[in-house]
């Protein structure tokens, strides 16, 4: 209903960003309108027993959050890995690697100030870790 209809003649919709906001003579209310759909949450109590669940929501592109005593303490988000390969994978599976959160900038990192240490140094550690082997 907008300005001008039925019992609240002075009613006026103001559209800002995502939430709606309606004047009304003596008091003034908002409306938060959320795009999409709202985000799950789940207590660790309930997670713990029904974790295929929420893996399967996680799965399908949604985000999870998750509360201690209704406190959030942790997103469980979808795993994305678009660029990564084979190999990559199997490493962030054993949990010996982690997917970058964002590309490197060449640029930028080319221009970081190198680390000044004195070649005498710098060969004595490359062979004594050549000693040791891995």
């Amino acid at each position: 209903m907008f300005a001008g209809e039925g019992k609240l003649k002075s009613r006026v919709p103001i559209l800002t960003g995502c939430a709606e906001t309606f004047l009304f003579p003596s008091f003034m209310a908002i409306i938060a309108i959320r795009v999409g759909t709202p985000m799950r949450s789940v207590n660790v109590a309930k997670l713990k027993n029904q974790l295929s669940k929420y893996l399967s929501f996680a799965k399908a592109g949604e985000e999870i959050v998750v509360r201690d005593r209704n406190l959030p303490v942790a997103k469980i988000v979808p795993f994305s890995a678009e660029s990564a390969d084979d190999q990559e994978l199997l490493l962030v599976a054993q949990g010996k690697m982690r997917l970058p959160k964002r590309r490197l900038d060449l640029k930028k990192f080319w221009k970081m100030p190198m680390p000044r240490v004195p070649g005498n140094k710098a060969i004595e550690a490359l062979l004594a870790d050549r000693e040791e082997g891995w």
